[in-house]
C-alpha cells in the first residue's frame, strides 16, 4: 500500500482538513490548523506531503518520526499542527485497513463513554447564565468559560469583582451537581493570577485554565502553589518536552490539542507522561469533526482521561458548524452529557466530502480579534 496523494480544504468556519489517498482506495482524514494561520498551515502539509507520497501509510510512527525530524527545524505550532493533521490521517487509514477503531489500536478501550463540555463565552453575567442553561438543556453536566474579557496584567478590585460574579452567575445556574472550568486565556499576569483564583475557589471550578501565558512557564509552579483550584493548560504546548515543565510545576490537568501537538501519536505520549505525574487529560478542541473524533479516540483507550471539550454551538461557528461536514451525526450526540463509545473503523467520523469540497471553494480568512487598552496598547485576546 502506498500513499498517492494529500489534499487540503479550507472550510469554514476557520478550519483546515487533510485528505490522504491510497493506491488501494482507502482515504484518510485529518485536521492539520492553527486558529488563524489555516493558510500558513496548509504550505506546511503541502511540503510534507514531499516525505508522504509513495510511502506506507501502515508505517504510522515511522512517518510520525520522519515528518518531525527530517527538515532538520523542529517543532513550534505551524509545524507540529501539519503533522498533527496527518498523523490523524495515518492513523484513520491504519484502523480502516484493519478494520479496527483507532483506539483497539491504542490498546483497547478503558472506558464505555467520554464526559463533554460546552463553551458559554465570558464577557456579561447575566449572558454567561443563559448561555449555561442552554447547554444544560442540551445534557451537558459541564460547561467551560472565559474568566474575562479584556483585562489588564493587574486588574484592580473591580475587575476581580467582576471574574467572580461571572463564575457565580453559572455556578448558580447549575447547581452542585454539575461543572464549569474557568479559561484565563493567558490574559492574566502571575501575581495576578495567584490573587484572583484563590477567590474562585469557594465556587468550586473544575479547573482554571491558562492562568500565565506559556513563555512564562517557569513561574507557573508560583500559580499552583498560591491555589487549591486545579490548573490546567497545554493548548500552546506541542511536544512532551513543552509539558514536561508544566507537569513539573504541578499542573493537575494537560490539555493538548489534537490538531496541535503532533497528533494522536504525541498526544498517547502526553497522557502517558502526564500520568507519571498524576495529571489528568482533557484534549483542547474547540474545532472541527476529525479533530473531536481523534481525540474522542485517544479518550477512549486513555486511563488518566478528565473530559473532552467540543465546539457544538461555540461562538466561532458563524458559517459553519462541527457537524455540517459528516454524513453520519449519531455518534456526536451527548444526550446525557457523554459521547458513547463506537466501533467503526479509523477515526469512526464519516466525512461529507461534497460537502467539505464545496465549503474549500468558498474556503475562509479567520482572525482573531485584535484587542488594545484604554491606553491604546496591546492586549491578550
Amino acid at each position: 500500500m502506498k500513499i498517492t496523494s494529500v489534499e487540503t480544504f479550507l472550510v469554514p468556519p476557520r478550519w483546515l482538513f487533510c485528505r490522504v489517498a491510497t493506491d488501494e482506495g482507502i482515504v484518510g482524514w485529518g485536521e492539520p490548523v492553527v486558529e488563524g494561520r489555516a493558510e500558513t498551515v496548509r504550505a506546511a502539509v503541502d511540503e510534507l506531503a514531499d516525505l508522504l507520497v509513495g510511502q506506507d501509510p501502515r508505517r504510522v510512527e515511522d512517518l510520525w518520526q520522519l515528518m518531525t525530524k527530517a527538515a532538520f527545524y523542529r517543532g513550534g505550532p505551524v509545524l507540529s499542527s501539519a503533522v498533527a493533521g496527518l498523523d490523524q490521517a495515518l492513523w484513520d487509514i491504519l484502523g480502516k485497513v484493519l478494520s479496527v477503531p483507532v483506539h483497539q489500536l491504542l490498546g483497547g478501550a478503558v472506558r464505555d463513554q467520554v464526559r463533554v463540555y460546552g463553551w458559554i463565552g465570558g464577557d456579561e453575567p447575566s449572558a454567561v447564565a443563559e448561555a449555561a442553561a442552554r447547554q444544560v438543556e442540551t445534557g451537558l453536566t459541564a460547561v467551560k468559560m472565559n474568566a474575562s474579557g479584556r483585562v489588564g496584567r493587574m486588574p484592580n478590585r473591580n475587575e476581580v469583582d467582576g471574574v467572580v460574579a461571572r463564575l457565580a452567575a453559572v455556578r448558580e445556574v447549575l447547581g452542585d451537581s454539575r461543572d464549569v472550568a474557568v479559561d484565563f486565556h493567558g490574559r492574566f499576569g502571575v501575581a495576578a493570577a495567584r490573587r484572583v483564583i484563590p477567590e474562585l475557589a469557594p465556587l468550586h471550578p473544575l479547573f482554571v485554565e491558562e492562568p500565565v501565558l506559556p513563555e512564562y512557564t517557569h513561574r507557573l509552579g508560583d500559580v499552583v502553589a498560591a491555589s487549591n483550584v486545579p490548573i490546567a493548560c497545554g493548548e500552546r504546548l506541542y511536544s512532551r518536552t513543552d509539558f514536561l515543565p508544566t507537569l513539573q510545576a504541578g499542573i493537575a490537568v494537560a490539555q493538548p490539542d489534537l490538531s496541535h501537538a503532533g497528533g494522536i501519536s504525541e498526544v498517547r505520549r502526553i497522557a502517558s507522561l502526564a500520568e507519571t505525574f498524576d495529571a489528568l487529560l482533557a484534549p483542547h478542541c474547540p474545532l472541527g469533526p476529525i479533530a473531536l473524533a481523534a481525540s474522542l479516540q485517544v479518550a477512549f483507550a486513555t486511563p488518566n482521561f478528565l473530559i473532552q471539550e467540543q465546539s457544538i454551538g461555540i461562538h466561532y461557528n458563524t458559517d459553519a458548524e462541527l457537524l455540517d461536514y459528516v454524513l453520519d451525526r449519531a455518534p456526536f450526540g451527548f444526550p446525557e452529557g457523554v459521547i458513547r463509545r463506537w466501533e467503526a473503523p479509523g477515526l469512526g467520523v464519516d466525512i461529507d466530502e461534497d460537502a467539505v469540497r464545496a465549503a474549500d471553494a468558498r474556503g475562509h480568512r479567520w482572525r482573531p480579534p485584535v484587542w488594545r487598552h484604554d491606553d491604546g496598547s496591546f492586549a491578550e485576546w
